[in-house]
């Protein structure tokens, strides 16, 4: 008791004061009632007048009352999903129901999710559900009978896209993250030395990405992603997303899905949002989990970005699927459940035919290769047999081109290191063994529905394989703790073209012709030795690039060709007439010093080009001068005034020559 008196004495007031809590009469509340009581007011009841809650849904089946228990128990199972149906009503006339329903949600909210997640949902052959809200009707009937034309936008030009493929010079490009990310910049590759596109401080914070035909460059922020192009890489689009740290972009480039880990909102899923490239409209967001696998999905949807059938596709087990990079299939393999096999599945989409399934038994684990034009699709099985101890690994070759499918295995004794098709071919290559004794094999896959061994290199330090994007040629790596050993194969006739080693290397990059591959030590791996080196498809080192705190190099894709295989072969063929072309061109820059003398000489033939047209037109606007000077006789002209002329001829000595005749006799 004598504790709280002395506490009230302190705080400054007796027994017949009351305390007073007000604030002072010049504070200023900054904090909104929307910051402070969020969670609050997000649930608190909303003013409506009770239709908010209702649906409509058409196409219903007519039954009667002897069917209708079993239709309201397959409308609830179908609608009660999205929420607490509170009321129903089933219209009837002449002892049948009329085709539509009346549906009341507990919440607006839940009434909203059943009309986007429901409409045109199949329930059968004859019945595809139409769902809208009771509210749309009034807002249907009130549409103005006048039509009012949109509002113009005004056109965006940002240049030509794909002007780095008008090099008359046919360079790439690829983009280089340097100095710990605080500088990016695009470069023009060339032989001798790079050149220098475009270079700016802090263009990302984390790394950059490139669309698949090269129109865009992606760059990272912590409030989202930023898409630029054109000449001079001007800002075209940009997502927010904030804490965004994946991206993906369609193969049409038309839209771009990004993932941020945050924590997303139950009424508005953004962990993983679909993107409109063109418009920079958010198309559709998901919820997500786990970021342990990206691409995440596992849904299919349609160009509207609705649910294909209003429908997922509902797999028991599923452990990973692919898509075929030509087809609209589906590869996907689902474990062994006690007595029920491991089995392999090929889905054609959208009819959901399975066109190939493969049972497989004893299954630890399965990894899925397509080729890259979708003609095989390799299945790598790991498997236990029976009565052993160790892990037994297969490759299962699906022929995609062939009748119902065919399947051969390849089976390999020694574990599985690396696995690469041959990007536009029916080879394939396999890293296996154990170091330091990793072996190199090269298999064909023939049409006879036989798959040959053609090459095996032994002893190879080697922990990764790279193809070119043309084929035929790659790059066996040993990168990080192999210490960067490289050899570059042509697998024609399996020739070793050459063994190098960039030490520590971490990254191997085709460009996208197939003429050169870069090898780099990054900074966000190693902290020392960063560099990118440039070498050519038969491994011969061409230029060494020593950049401050290297992170990452990126080729700039090329969009696929617009000539036909025709034209390609007719090329081929005439080869050689362009060749003296292109072997003059490679003459001139065979050195920096005839580089340099040929700029030399093309800009003093340009200041001369320039110097000539500026005295041609100094000469012709002194003409009237010159005529006046003259007395009006044009002599700009050799044969000007020619009845004036005055012929005059004059003989002048050359020389002479003194023969003595005795010489002639």
């Amino acid at each position: 008791m004598r504790d709280t008196e002395d506490m009230e004495a302190e705080a400054g007031f007796d027994d017949g004061d009351e305390p007073s809590f007000s604030d002072p009469e010049d504070f200023e509340d900054d904090i909104s009632d929307q910051e402070l009581l969020e969670d609050v007011l997000r649930d608190r009841p909303q003013e409506a007048d009770g239709i908010d809650s209702v649906i409509v849904v058409d196409n219903v089946p007519q039954v009667g009352p002897e069917r209708l228990e079993k239709l309201k128990n397959v409308v609830q199972k179908i609608f009660s999903k999205f929420g607490k149906i509170t009321n129903e009503f089933y219209p009837e006339a002449e002892g049948k129901t009329k085709g539509y329903i009346f549906l009341e949600y507990a919440a607006p909210s839940h009434a909203q999710e059943a009309v986007k997640n429901a409409d045109g949902y199949k329930l059968d052959k004859q019945h595809t559900f139409r769902v809208n809200l009771f509210t749309d009707f009034d807002k249907y009937m009130n549409i103005s009978d006048e039509w009012e034309a949109p509002e113009k936008q005004p056109f965006k030009d940002f240049g030509n896209l794909r002007h780095w493929m008008e090099d008359p010079d046919c360079r790439d490009q690829y983009s280089v993250i340097y100095e710990s990310g605080e500088r990016t910049g695009i470069f023009s590759n060339d032989a001798k030395e790079a050149i220098t596109v475009e270079e700016r401080a802090r263009w990302t914070e984390t790394y950059v990405r490139w669309s698949p035909k090269g129109t865009y460059l992606a760059t990272f922020h912590q409030r989202g992603i930023a898409l630029w192009g054109g000449e001079k890489f001007k800002q075209i689009q940009r997502f927010s997303h904030q804490g965004v740290q994946l991206i993906d972009f369609s193969p049409c480039e038309r839209y771009v899905v990004t993932f941020s880990p945050l924590m997303d909102t139950k009424d508005d899923p953004q962990a993983i949002i679909i993107w409109d490239v063109l418009t920079g409209q958010k198309k559709r967001g998901f919820h997500c989990e786990s970021s342990a696998h990206w691409p995440i999905f596992n849904s299919l949807f349609l160009q509207s970005m609705g649910l294909l059938d209003k429908k997922s596709l509902k797999i028991n087990g599923i452990k990973d699927f692919s898509w075929s990079p030509g087809d609209n299939i589906i590869a996907f393999w689902v474990p062994e459940d006690k007595d029920i096999p491991a089995r392999v599945t090929l889905m054609q989409l959208p009819s959901r035919h399975e066109i190939r399934v493969r049972n497989l038994f004893n299954v630890v684990d399965c990894k899925l290769h397509w080729q890259k034009n979708g003609d095989y699709l390799c299945v790598k099985v790991d498997r236990t047999p029976k009565g052993t101890q160790g892990v037994v690994t297969n490759f299962e070759i699906f022929r995609m081109r062939e009748k119902q499918v065919p399947v051969d295995v390849v089976e390999m004794k020694e574990s599985i290191i690396a696995f690469a098709w041959e990007p536009n071919g029916s080879k394939f290559a396999v890293l296996h063994g154990e170091s330091p004794r990793i072996n190199s094999s090269f298999y064909h896959v023939k049409n006879n529905g036989k798959i040959d061994l053609i090459k095996m290199f032994d002893k190879q330090q080697a922990n990764s394989i790279f193809w070119s994007p043309q084929g035929q040629f790659l790059v066996l790596a040993g990168l990080r703790s192999m210490n960067g050993a490289l050899a570059f194969v042509d697998t024609s006739d399996c020739t070793m073209m050459n063994i190098a080693e960039h030490y520590m290397a971490s990254d191997v990059e085709w460009d996208p012709t197939g003429r050169y591959v870069v090898t780099s030590v990054s900074w966000w791996s190693h902290k020392v030795d960063n560099a990118f080196w440039l070498w050519t498809f038969q491994g011969r080192l061409l230029q060494k690039n020593n950049k401050d705190r290297f992170c990452q190099l990126l080729w700039r894709p090329r969009p696929p060709s617009l000539i036909s295989q025709e034209q390609i072969k007719l090329i081929k063929k005439d080869l050689k007439k362009y060749s003296k072309i292109f072997e003059q061109k490679d003459r001139l820059s065979q050195s920096k010093a005839s580089k340099e003398l040929v700029d030399k000489r093309r800009t003093m033939m340009e200041d001369y080009r320039k110097y000539r047209e500026a005295a041609q037109q100094m000469y012709q606007e002194q003409r009237p001068l010159r005529l006046q000077l003259r007395g009006g006789v044009d002599t700009d002209e050799l044969d000007s005034n020619v009845e004036d002329w005055e012929e005059e001829t004059i003989e002048f000595f050359i020389s002479e020559e003194i023969i003595p005749l005795g010489d002639l006799e």
